[in-house]
């Protein structure tokens, strides 16, 4: 059960870095409100899990899946670059999450 809320968390992490961009400096009052109740849902998550799973593991995987989420997400939905490099980087990072929930 730890791992599936570690991975939602993770989710709620882009979730609140994209409402953080479309919030644009805490004008918008919709995506400022998202924030927040992702950003404590996220943390909240993560809290959780962390009760049985490794601080170093669950905060990297948490952090990796958080990264890759909203990394994907600006080249998708905001026309970011998806460069060979960046998409390598970013298997690396996946490589890294899957090593560390293997080793687990």
């Amino acid at each position: 059960m730890a791992w599936i809320v570690l991975i939602l968390s993770g989710i709620l992490e882009t979730v609140w870095a994209a409402a953080l961009n479309a919030a644009r400096g805490f004008t918008r009052v919709g995506p400022s409100v998202l924030f927040v109740v992702a950003l404590v849902a996220s943390m909240a998550g993560l809290s959780y899990a962390m009760r049985s799973i490794p601080i170093g593991t669950g905060y990297a995987v948490w952090v990796g899946i958080g990264a890759i989420g909203t990394a994907v997400y600006g080249m998708v939905a905001l026309g970011e670059p998806a460069t060979t490099a960046r998409l390598v980087c970013l298997g690396l990072i996946v490589a890294g999450v899957v090593g560390l929930k293997v080793l687990h």
